[in-house]
């Protein structure tokens, strides 16, 4: 195994998705955008999308958790990687930005989880893990090797002032 020091780094902007046979380290940093990691344990491959709006269909691009989703889903196919292989999990999402009735609103964070939560649940696939919504910011660190998943909170938000 290659120490993590050695390994090739990624940052996933937004919009983005990367889909890995081989080791590597993908950081990205999450607002009102999700990000979902799909893992095959008996293929080794690992993919993470960094989703901005909730839909677009499957030709709208990485930047929708629809487009993004479908297009990681259809690789794994590809690969020989049936759902029942596949370990899912779903970040992000958060409140980023003031709003006048929370209650009655439904902000970008909240439609991008909604889909998200949709598409897996319709794909068969639930998620092992979710760390969803609330007020702050993440940072994910990804090895699309092993799946594992390593988050940090940004303290910072938009009500700190």
């Amino acid at each position: 195994m290659t120490p993590l020091e050695q390994l090739p780094k990624i940052y996933l902007k937004p919009g983005e998705l990367t889909i890995n046979e081989h080791p590597a380290e993908v950081a990205t940093v999450l607002g009102s955008c999700v990000a979902v990691t799909l893992y095959s344990p008996r293929h080794i491959v690992g993919a993470i999308c960094h989703a901005m709006l909730p839909q677009g269909g499957k030709r709208g691009g990485f930047k929708y958790v629809d487009g993004a989703l479908f297009h990681m889903l259809e690789c794994f196919e590809r690969l020989g990687i049936s759902r029942d292989e596949i370990e899912a999990k779903l970040f992000g999402g958060s409140d980023m930005f003031p709003v006048l009735h929370p209650t009655k609103v439904n902000t970008v964070g909240r439609q991008n989880i909604a889909m998200a939560q949709q598409l897996l649940q319709e794909e068969g696939l639930v998620p092992r893990v979710a760390d969803v919504g609330g007020r702050q910011g993440r940072k994910l660190i990804f090895y699309p090797h092993t799946g594992e998943v390593f988050l940090k909170r940004l303290k910072k938000t938009w009500r700190d002032g």
